[in-house]
């Protein structure tokens, strides 16, 4: 599991946020982790898991 730590625009959808898996951290969006990110109040949490087969 995977943390971003900067806000993101929550109105990003999964194809914003894979996106910025790649470019941010190097990481394929299709390896099967999870990752979270919040929002500037940090009272809401968005997830991405995706898996490829």
């Amino acid at each position: 599991m995977y943390l971003y730590c900067e806000p993101i625009d929550f109105r990003k959808s999964h194809r914003g946020l894979s996106t910025l898996i790649e470019a941010e951290l190097g990481h394929n969006p299709f390896s099967g982790e999870l990752y979270a990110f919040t929002n500037k109040q940090r009272n809401k949490i968005k997830c991405v898991f995706c898996v490829f087969s």
